[in-house]
């Protein structure tokens, strides 16, 4: 099962000194993403209340590779790049008319947000999550070097 796209519009506040989308909102964008994904799999605002957990985003690498103009629409695609008991591991990618301007990839960690401490997926979250795809897309995984 493959998850959902999100879809959003470039608002005019976040378009920085040089007439394109500043850096700070294709984050923000993939925040959204993000939070759409939750929401799918079963991680929503009524399962973060009543379980007192949520997913805790711990590291994250953005790519940008192409300049966002004003008024452009965004399609994020997500899937599902690996898994563990407490641990989700997406990869974004940003489009813009079918061309791939930005991709995102985090690591979140499964929180009770009363101790602060990692948490096991309850089963039927997990099952949720194992039941979508899973791939590895080829940029996954990349460091930054000179």
């Amino acid at each position: 099962m493959s998850l959902k796209p999100y879809t959003c519009a470039v608002e005019p506040q976040w378009i920085d000194y040089n007439g394109h989308m500043s850096e700070a909102f294709y984050v923000l964008a993939f925040g959204f993403a993000t939070t759409a994904v939750m929401d799918a799999l079963g991680l929503d605002e009524d399962y973060r209340q009543s379980a007192s957990a949520s997913l805790y985003t711990v590291e994250a690498h953005v790519r940008y590779l192409d300049e966002v103009s004003p008024g452009a629409t965004l399609e994020i695609t997500t899937v599902i790049a690996g898994h563990g008991a407490k641990k989700l591991h997406l990869a974004h990618e940003m489009h813009v008319d079918g061309s791939l301007v930005a991709t995102e990839e985090i690591l979140g960690l499964h929180v009770d947000t009363e101790s602060g401490s990692t948490s096991v997926f309850p089963t039927a979250i997990n099952a949720t999550i194992t039941s979508h795809e899973h791939r590895i897309p080829d940029w996954s995984g990349r460091s930054i070097s000179t």
